[in-house]
Formats: C-alpha cells, sequence, structure tokens
C-alpha cells in the first residue's frame, strides 16, 4: 500500500481476524486488519468501510479504513484481504460514570441516525434464526457438547430459544437498522475529548437496542440506573422505540448462544485452544446451562424502565 514498515510489529487483541500495529519508517505507526479468509465476501466487508466512513464524515468518532490512492481500502496480497487504519490511542470507558455513558449515548443515537438511513445488502440481519438457531443446530449437530451433557443442554438451549421468540413477540415488529453490532465496552476507547467507536467488522442489520444493552451491567436497579444516562443521551439525536426494552434479555440469550458455537466453529485455528482451554471441558458445558436456566427466567421478567 505504499507505506514503509520499520519492523515493529505488536499483536492487538482480536481472535477473528489478526490485526497489529505496525511501525512507519516516517513516524509513528498504524493498525492492520488480516481478514480472516471466507468469513465475508468482498461486498460485506466494502459495506462495513462505506458505513464507516459515512459516519466519519459526518465528524462522529470512528476510525475508517484508509482510502490509499488507486487501491482503495481493501486489498489482497497472496489471497489474504487487509485494510490499514490510523492507530487510535485509549482506554476502556467507566461504564459506571453516568456522564460517560450519556456522552456515549450520545454518539451512538447519531450512528444509528446515519446507519437508519439505508438498509446492507450483503451483511446478515441479526435475530434468532442467524444467532440461535443456527448456533444451536451447529453445537448439536456436530456434536460439540460433551456426550451426557448433550440431552441436557439441548432441552435448556431450546427453552432459552422460546423464550427469545417470546420477547420478540412481545416486542413487535421493530425497526432493523445498520449497527455496529458489537458495542461492549472493549470496542469503546475513551480519551480526554471522549469516546472513539472501533471495530465495525461484527456490523450487520438489527434492532437499535443491540448497540445499547452492553453498556449495562450489574443487578436489575444498577441496570435501570444505566440505562437513565444512556438513554438521555441517545435521545439528544434520535427518538428510541421503548418497545426495543422488550428484546434486551432476548439479544443477551442469543449472544451466549452464538458465542459458544463461534468457539466451536474456530476450534481448528490454534489460537482457539490456547484462548478457551476450557471449552471441551464438562464444565465449561455445565456453566453455560446454569446460564442459559438464568437467562430463561430473565426473560420472562418485565422490561427495564
Amino acid at each position: 500500500m505504499g507505506l514503509a514498515c520499520d519492523g515493529h510489529l505488536l499483536a492487538l487483541n482480536s481472535y477473528e481476524n489478526r490485526v497489529y500495529q505496525v511501525g512507519l519508517e516516517t513516524g509513528g505507526f498504524c493498525v492492520v486488519k488480516f481478514y480472516r479468509p471466507g468469513r465475508w465476501s468482498d461486498e460485506a466487508i466494502f459495506e462495513e468501510h462505506r458505513f464507516v466512513a459515512q459516519l466519519a464524515e459526518q465528524e462522529i468518532p470512528v476510525v475508517a479504513p484508509r482510502d490509499m490512492p488507486g487501491l482503495g481500502t481493501l486489498v489482497r496480497a497472496e489471497g489474504i484481504r487487509f485494510a490499514v487504519f490510523s492507530r487510535q490511542g485509549g482506554h476502556a470507558p467507566e461504564l459506571d460514570d453516568p456522564d460517560t455513558l450519556m456522552r456515549i449515548g450520545r454518539f451512538i443515537g447519531r450512528i444509528h441516525g446515519i446507519g437508519a438511513t439505508e438498509a446492507f445488502r450483503h451483511r446478515p440481519r441479526l435475530d434468532a434464526d442467524s444467532f440461535g438457531v443456527s448456533a444451536r443446530n451447529y453445537l448439536i449437530n456436530e456434536h460439540i457438547v460433551p456426550a451426557e451433557l448433550e440431552t441436557v443442554y439441548r432441552g435448556v438451549v431450546d427453552q432459552a430459544l422460546a423464550g427469545v421468540e417470546r420477547c420478540y413477540e412481545r416486542a413487535g415488529r421493530v425497526s432493523m437498522i445498520r449497527l455496529h453490532g458489537d458495542c461492549h465496552g472493549g470496542n469503546v476507547l475513551w480519551t480526554d475529548a471522549g469516546p472513539h467507536f472501533v471495530d465495525f467488522d461484527d456490523s450487520r442489520m438489527g434492532p437499535a437496542v443491540q448497540d445499547l444493552w452492553m453498556l449495562l451491567s450489574g443487578d436489575r436497579e444498577s441496570m435501570s440506573q444505566h440505562w437513565a444516562s444512556v438513554r438521555e443521551g441517545y435521545e439528544t439525536f434520535r427518538d428510541f422505540d421503548p418497545r426495543e426494552l422488550q428484546l434486551i434479555e432476548g439479544l443477551r440469550t442469543l449472544r451466549l448462544i452464538h458465542y459458544s458455537a463461534w468457539i466451536a466453529r474456530r476450534w481448528h485455528d490454534p489460537a482457539f485452544p490456547m484462548a478457551f482451554p476450557f471449552f471441551d471441558s464438562p464444565r465449561y458445558w455445565e456453566d453455560r446451562i446454569l446460564e442459559l436456566r438464568e437467562q430463561i427466567a430473565a426473560m420472562d421478567e418485565p422490561p427495564l424502565l
């Protein structure tokens, strides 16, 4: 891409792709993301890049891929696709601080305002089928769950998916917009100037609350307090449909099921057994069964106020 590297490489925390901080002979650093082969089509990656570029054009603090003259934002070399980003420093936000949550909520409201102006055509939707049913089927059909726990896990995950369906029924028809998709605290870098949003690799169509619920933590009272701050900031720029509160615990349940299937699908990658050494043990699946049972109860509770 015409950038002369000085040999300094630092692997950054990423399992799905390979991401490195690269030193440059001209001084400073850039960040290079090498995309996992076969996960996204070129068209889907271009949609992610275009969405982030649209946000950057509106001065929303995101880290967009560099558009290199004659090359564009996505380059292919020896079958591997990669993109180059400017390095953005920062630390994890204080998600217990109301002012921090309000400021993050404002920017997510602006992101969603632009996300709602058009739809992705080549990236998937976040729904019960893509995140729940297909994940459950993979885990069961490939016999990922230990044999002695498979029957119990199958029963619990089926109950959990029925609970997710009830959440969607209570919410009714909600709008699907372009999202960040994985907007947890690790993908929000905080500086003295405020937040920067990074890693739109999981960007997809989904309900707005998907980018908001991962900012909430603790017991029900704490989550309600967090939500009040997030919503106040969000509605500075975009109205929030309160029916989507019915989806929070359903979306949390889908994420838990999808997460286990994601690890299973990547188990052939040497990085995954090292990162998740207990995944193929009965203890891991006993914990997941307990987790889903707790979610089954949570999904039948009234939504946050």
